[in-house]
């Protein structure tokens, strides 16, 4: 049987190491709240990598940290890039081939008034051109009640545009 690393073990490291791994973590990222995230993501990874049977060496816990840091702020500009070039479209949601821009506007301004739960389902029925059974597959819902939140959303959305127009 493998030598195992008990919890208590495991909960004395943490307590010794863990104030200068989690600075190390702010270091790395861009506020305290990505910091704690990245330092929970490096920990589990590393308990996982060192198969929860020992204590793992402190150099392979910040090399982790770093490396999940800079995956972080890779997706971070990524992200920022995206919304930088939707910008370049006026911020539209919606592909203006599609619709003039006021009319683009008038639709994304009914569509973000939407409860999350509607918006979805009438974003993947409408634009996704998926069937209630696919949409309830992707939003693990029921079938009945995708349909029924994409005819509340409907409803929800003509009464947003109407106050929109007038």
């Amino acid at each position: 049987m493998e030598n195992s690393t008990s919890s208590h073990e495991w909960r004395k490291w943490l307590d010794e190491y863990a104030s200068r791994l989690l600075l190390f973590a702010r270091q790395q990222s861009r506020n305290a709240a990505d910091a704690e995230d990245l330092l929970q993501e490096a920990m589990v990874e590393v308990w996982n990598r060192v198969n929860h049977h020992e204590l793992p060496p402190l150099a392979l816990v910040y090399t982790t940290i770093r490396r999940r840091a800079i995956d972080q702020a890779r997706r971070e500009d990524r992200r920022r890039k995206r919304e930088e070039a939707s910008a370049g479209t006026d911020g539209l949601w919606f592909d203006t081939g599609l619709m003039d821009n006021e009319t683009c506007k008038l639709v994304e301004t009914g569509m973000k008034a939407l409860p999350e739960i509607y918006g979805e389902v009438v974003t993947l029925k409408i634009w996704g051109e998926l069937t209630f059974d696919e949409i309830a597959g992707v939003l693990d819902i029921p079938a009945n009640t995708a349909a029924s939140r994409y005819r509340y959303g409907l409803e929800a959305l003509r009464k947003n545009l109407k106050d929109v127009i007038l």
